[in-house]
């Protein structure tokens, strides 16, 4: 088919290439423009441009959608349906009306539990046990249109963010091939009940509480894991942890500390300005006095 597609960060290229060597024509891409980054604040293409970019696709990064000469340039593509895989903008109707069979949708959650912007994030730091991707067919409500494929992952007590990311991104890639290959489906509504929305992670959250049940700091330190990062003192120095495990009890090892209930166990740390390093490594550069509490 003669597609648009729609994405803009890594977890969106997946779906791309696998797009194109199903052997679906790429009449453009779309995606959110340039930012300034690192040192020298230089425009910077995001991952999905990059990619299209290199394979001769031609890339469009609109500000916005909303105008009548973006509108008529869009539809003018003459698509067969357009997939959407973060995108970073909202599509207005005359968007998702363009394309002969619509505009499909794949997100990281499943449905309708964590509509919204961080469901990765939001979906381990809540506990849950399993998460998913959703393809929907597209409306104008945020992540409200009908469920057209849903497929699940279990959420262990090793997941992080960055794991079930890479996971999801996969899956979504796999889900929306599928998808396009009858993409005259009406799909299913989205249950009433079970609506939850999942917020952007605010730096303000990412101190990590220890009054918490060790099973809860870990799904917090899981669900920010690597970015932003959970954190907290430890011996007067600000540490960002990546991994841990809940403890019974804190005991004799330097980096276990006890909770509300139970204790959590570092595994993997990063002082500011240093690398990622395991909790060995960790302790042969940074000591932790006996009976250190972290703050």
């Amino acid at each position: 088919m003669k597609l648009v597609f729609m994405g803009t960060p890594d977890f969106a290229v997946i779906t791309l290439k696998a797009l194109v060597a199903a052997g679906h024509e790429i009449a453009a891409v779309y995606s959110q423009p340039p930012r300034p980054a690192g040192r020298g604040q230089s425009l910077r293409p995001s991952p999905v441009q990059d990619y299209a970019s290199a394979q001769g696709i031609e890339v469009r990064t609109p500000m916005s959608l909303k105008s009548a000469d973006e509108q008529k340039s869009f539809a003018d593509l003459k698509a067969d349906a357009a997939a959407v895989v973060a995108y970073g903008l909202l599509l207005p109707q005359a968007i998702l009306d363009a394309p002969r069979f619509g505009c499909f949708n794949a997100h990281a959650s499943l449905l309708p539990r964590w509509r919204g912007a961080a469901p990765i994030q939001r979906a381990i730091m809540a506990g849950d046990a399993e998460s998913g991707v959703t393809i929907m067919r597209m409306e104008l409500g945020l992540d409200t249109g009908p469920m057209v494929k849903v497929g699940r992952v279990p959420i262990t007590p090793e997941t992080t963010a960055s794991s079930l990311h890479d996971e999801l991104a996969g899956l979504g890639a796999k889900l929306m091939v599928e998808v396009l290959k009858h993409p005259e489906s009406a799909g299913t509504p989205q249950p009433i009940e079970g609506v939850t929305y999942a917020r952007k992670i605010d730096k303000a959250e990412t101190k990590t509480d220890f009054t918490k049940t060790a099973t809860e700091v870990r799904n917090h330190i899981h669900g920010l894991s690597p970015f932003p990062g959970a954190w907290c003192i430890l011996a007067g120095a600000r540490v960002k942890i990546l991994k841990a495990q809940a403890a019974g009890h804190a005991g004799d090892d330097a980096l276990t500390f006890a909770c509300g209930s139970g204790a959590i166990k570092f595994l993997s740390l990063q002082r500011e300005g240093k690398g990622v390093m395991d909790a060995a490594t960790f302790l042969r550069g940074f000591p932790i006095a006996p009976g250190t509490k972290p703050a």
